[in-house]
């Protein structure tokens, strides 16, 4: 059973920094295509951040230069560190994961292309 599991969100103020991390238990693909989105209420989940089993990463354009993903082998944990954070950054997270043999692996992936949640972790960005 594949788990995934978010801490790290947190309240900050503008200009400061957070890093996510996503624990991941029971994946036995040989592939993967990871993704950090985040969703306001009302508002359509987007991704932000994507890499895969590769190493090669995508990043949504609002977040390029400040957000950098990475993913620990070793540990079987994904990061999301967020610098330079704005009021436009508060949301919900979730990492997503999914053996990506049948999707175009980047940022702008739909949703539905994840097999794999966790349950959020919450960012709030005050000015």
């Amino acid at each position: 059973q594949v788990q995934l599991v978010e801490s790290g969100g947190g309240s900050v103020q503008v200009g400061e920094s957070l890093r996510l991390s996503c624990a991941i238990s029971g994946y036995t693909y040989n592939s993967f295509c990871m993704t950090w989105f985040r969703e306001v209420p009302g508002e359509t989940r987007e991704g932000v951040a994507t890499i895969d089993s590769g190493g090669s990463t995508t990043y949504e354009d609002s977040v390029k230069s400040r957000f950098t993903i990475t993913y620990d082998n070793a540990k079987n944990t994904l990061f999301l560190q967020m610098n330079s954070l704005k009021p436009d950054d508060t949301a919900m997270y979730y990492c997503a994961a999914d053996p990506g043999d049948d999707m175009y692996c980047y940022s702008g992936a739909d949703r539905d292309e994840y097999k794999y949640w966790g349950q959020g972790t919450q960012v709030t960005v005050s000015s």
